[in-house]
Parts: C-alpha cells; structure tokens; sequence
C-alpha cells in the first residue's frame, strides 16, 4: 500500500489520534474485555485477545456490553493505555461516550475493512488515512 487512502467518517469525538492500527472483525466489550490497567483484550477468545489497544487505532464493528464500559475506557485514558483513536462501522452509545469522557478522538460510518491491521493511521476531525507508515 503505497497510497494514501482518505476515508471520510462521521465525527464522534473531534480531535487528532494516529498510530498502527489494531484491528477487530468483531464487537469489543470494554467492561471484563480490556483490562483497564494494562489495555491489554482479556476477553476469552477474543480475536485481539492478549493484544493491547494502548497507543493504537482500534478498528471495530461496534462496541458491546454494559454501559460500565464507557468508564473503562475512561480508566484507559486516566492510565494512560487508552488507545490513541478509535474507529467503528458503527457506533453505539457505550463507546460514544466512553470517547467523549476520554477525550479520545473517534469516528463511525467507515468501512473498516479497508483498514488493513499494523497499518498506520491518522484519525483528525472524521477523516481517517491509511499508509504504510508514518509520514
């Protein structure tokens, strides 16, 4: 992928967040999935299981789960192993405002699978670019 490819998102949490992706084909459950003192996915059988989201551009479907989870991806943020963007297919309002209380810029309406995992992604104000590596 020597291209840049330019995916234009609905805004959930305006901001700035870039880093390598890490990409789910399925759900994330934030409360009992991620380990909100590592980032570490600790949900069984979870395809990211035992990967943590620290520092990157998680890629989803959508989230999943109790409403709990909005504050653990709070936690994340607090200690500092929140991921650096999100990006969802669609967005529910458990990771909505779970990123708004973090502060953790976030967008919905893409097609995540144009977003290949370990590539580098710059999220900014609903636009989401996807390159080999960091410009």
């Amino acid at each position: 992928m020597n291209d840049v490819i330019r995916l234009q998102g609905r805004v959930i949490k305006a901001g700035r967040g870039e880093g390598r992706a890490l990409v789910s084909p399925e759900p994330i459950g934030f409360l009992g999935g991620v380990d909100p003192d590592t980032g570490v996915v600790v949900e069984p059988n979870h395809p990211l299981q035992g990967q943590s989201v620290a520092g990157r551009v998680l890629v989803f479907p959508t989230g999943k789960g109790s409403t709990v989870g909005s504050y653990t991806i709070l936690r994340l943020a607090r200690n500092g192993v929140a991921p650096a963007a999100m990006v969802n297919a669609e967005s529910e309002p458990i990771v909505a405002v779970g990123a708004i209380i973090a502060d953790i810029p976030m967008v919905d309406q893409v097609p995540i699978q144009l977003i290949p995992d370990g590539a580098w992604v710059v999220v900014e104000n609903g636009v989401v670019e996807v390159r080999e590596e960091p410009t």
